[in-house]
């Protein structure tokens, strides 16, 4: 096969990055080329695994360093277990995850009730600096959240008048 070069100088820009005293790092970096040869330094050794990790079907192996702070449990551990069987570029992968965190907060909250802890939600969502900074998005929020109960109350209640009748 030929090998034919090509000539790019018609676009705008092209090899802007050729000359290293153009380089914006050019003074600071010692240039060997080391960087073209590959990994030019050890793989640290290896986090022991000591609780349940979930990693992306891509990955043929477990990263250096991963999280054990909170394994997956419950209702969003499912979730996630789920999501981690899809390629993160499909939305079967992202979704689960997102209705995970979300589940996970409830579960957070039921288990702080179960341990006997009341939690004090409007502080820990930030709505003291939101009704200082933000007051009409917090009475935004509030009409919004009002209407969808009554909503919700109404909906449930018809549904119940309905089965009287019958």
């Amino acid at each position: 096969m030929e090998n034919t070069t090509k000539d790019y100088s018609h676009i705008k820009g092209w090899g802007i990055d050729a000359d290293p005293k153009n380089d914006p790092t050019y003074p600071m970096k010692n240039r060997t080329d080391a960087e073209q040869t590959g990994y030019s330094w050890d793989r640290p050794s290896l986090q022991p695994v000591n609780t349940e990790i979930l990693r992306s079907i891509e990955r043929p192996n477990i990263t250096a360093v991963f999280g054990t702070s909170t394994p997956p449990s419950g209702l969003s551990g499912m979730l996630r277990r789920f999501a981690f069987k899809y390629s993160e570029s499909s939305y079967g992968h992202w979704l689960p995850l997102l209705l995970a965190d979300r589940v996970n907060v409830v579960e957070g909250v039921l288990d702080d009730l179960k341990n006997g802890h009341v939690p004090n939600i409007f502080a820990e969502k930030g709505m003291k600096a939101e009704w200082q900074h933000n007051r009409l998005g917090v009475i935004q929020k509030l009409a919004v959240a009002a209407v969808l109960t009554v909503g919700v109350i109404a909906y449930v209640k018809s549904r119940q008048d309905e089965d009287d009748d019958d």
